[in-house]
């Protein structure tokens, strides 16, 4: 797989993965993030529904792991978002956020290997916030039409449980935050942690 070009800006491309619990405020964060430094942006429900031919907003109540949440689906979606990082940047996008819980190792792995792959620089954005706050956010979320994520509180629960700490992520690959501040709050403080993005 052939190298992403330096864009003569003084750096590579990078490569951004906001990640984290359901209601963790990674979606708000990634979102704020790429719009601010004009990236490109995927995020995994939104992807998901379109792979499935359904809109953004459309409720989808399946149990855990069931429908378009099975493993099948969650892998295609997953190989989907791979797949537009990879065109965005080889076609010259200074940077790419991608938006999803990505709680296997083995998710996060196939990112790093597409990364080093393009020569472009990763970051993983670990987003996190108290069971009180996701209960509050969860809350607020079945109530709003717009909402895109069919999180709720025993999917939260269930996704506990299971997700694989990423202690596979170097320190320079790897930025925790607590999201439980105002969003442009947060968004100064990730420009601190993260110069020049």
């Amino acid at each position: 797989m052939p190298a992403v070009p330096d864009r003569g800006q003084g750096r590579r491309p990078r490569l951004f993965v906001f990640f984290g619990m359901i209601a963790s405020g990674k979606s708000t964060l990634a979102r704020g993030f790429a719009d601010r430094h004009g990236f490109s942006y995927y995020n995994t429900d939104r992807v998901r529904k379109e792979l499935a031919g359904l809109r953004a907003t459309s409720r989808c109540a399946e149990g855990v792991g069931q429908g378009i949440y099975s493993p099948a689906f969650t892998a295609r979606t997953y190989q989907a978002m791979l797949d537009r990082a990879r065109e965005d940047l080889r076609h010259g996008s200074a940077g790419v956020v991608l938006d999803g819980s990505y709680s296997r190792r083995s998710d996060r792995a196939r990112v790093l290997e597409l990364a080093a792959g393009l020569g472009v620089e990763v970051l993983f954005v670990l987003c996190s916030c108290s069971d009180a706050e996701v209960l509050r956010r969860l809350e607020l979320r079945a109530r709003d039409p717009r909402a895109v994520s069919d999180g709720r509180w025993e999917i939260y629960l269930a996704q506990k449980e299971r997700f694989q700490a990423p202690d596979e992520l170097r320190p320079e690959q790897l930025v925790r935050i607590d999201t439980e501040a105002p969003p442009d709050v947060l968004l100064d403080r990730l420009d601190a942690l993260v110069p020049a993005a």
